[in-house]
């Protein structure tokens, strides 16, 4: 290993992107090593870069989770390809994530050729989720994904079993540039307390519902404050929605849904701030806000 001086140390950035669901998020998580981006079995989960950072004794790799590239449909949508646009110019590798079950179609040739708009990034191809399919299938994806392009490395993964994250982290950190660190050791993310809890509330929302909602939930957080008399923190979090039928649905019957809602985002969020949460949600209706810009400048995009 080399040592930790400004001479041999290597820090950057690396992106990982691919069809919605392939994994990106999961991924990052595992490798930090705790819960920075939310996860869920909706597309489009993702909705902001958010930043992941892993410190070894050779380098530093600060992960940047972006949306899914996709094609968008609302304004929120053509937003967030920008956002991941703006991201990858940025970037000193780029990791595409295929997953090892399913076979490479347009979406995977789609996002392989905007690679190239990106020239100053090193390229590595992710073959994600090998625990769930048999070596072979596995060996199989892993020519198709080298047929693409000239990679820099090509490594098969499982987020979930932890095969092979060392590897894949060692070898990021090695094709990195020559750089002191750019975070504190401590440090794992650079988002904020309350951007965490509203991140917590969404995906406990996101938890169950039809799909047509996914996309129309948004959160807000008005306060998140200590009590003086006791050790519980209060959060006061707007769920919005862009219908009434759907605010209906976020509340369930006689209100069971948004208290499974809390209880979850509550189980998640303790951890987080180290006491008793008393968590406060109000559903509120912003109608067609993933079509209007002054609604969508206001909850945060």
């Amino acid at each position: 290993m080399s040592g930790t001086g400004a001479s041999n140390y290597r820090a950057g950035f690396v992106s990982f992107v691919g069809r919605p669901n392939v994994g990106k998020s999961t991924l990052m998580n595992a490798l930090v090593g705790t819960k920075v981006a939310i996860t869920s079995e909706k597309p489009q989960t993702t909705r902001k870069a958010i930043r992941g950072i892993i410190t070894a004794p050779n380098g530093q790799l600060i992960i940047v989770d972006t949306p899914g590239v996709h094609r968008p449909r609302t304004l929120l949508g053509e937003r967030l390809n920008d956002l991941v646009q703006s991201t990858l110019s940025d970037m000193d590798i780029i990791g595409m994530c295929v997953p090892a079950g399913e076979k490479i179609g347009p979406g995977d040739r789609y996002i392989n050729d905007q690679l190239d708009a990106f020239p100053r990034a090193r390229k590595v191809a992710i073959v994600t989720k090998i625990d769930a399919v048999p070596k072979a299938r596995v060996a199989d994806q892993l020519f198709a994904v080298s047929q693409l392009r000239e990679w820099d490395e090509i490594i098969p993964v499982s987020s979930t079993e932890g095969i092979q994250l060392d590897i894949l982290t060692d070898q990021l950190i090695m094709l990195l540039p020559e750089s002191p660190k750019l975070y504190p050791d401590e440090r794992v993310t650079d988002e904020s307390l309350e951007d965490r809890i509203a991140e917590y509330i969404r995906e406990a929302a996101l938890e169950g519902v039809r799909d047509e909602l996914p996309h129309s939930l948004a959160v807000t957080i008005d306060d998140v404050s200590k009590r003086d008399d006791k050790e519980i923190v209060d959060v006061f979090a707007n769920l919005f929605v862009e219908r009434d039928s759907q605010k209906a649905i976020v509340i369930g019957k006689h209100g069971s849904r948004l208290r499974d809602v809390g209880e979850r985002a509550r189980a998640q969020i303790e951890p987080l701030v180290g006491s008793r949460v008393f968590l406060s949600l109000r559903v509120k209706v912003a109608r067609d806000w993933q079509r209007d810009p002054k609604q969508l400048g206001r909850l945060g995009f």
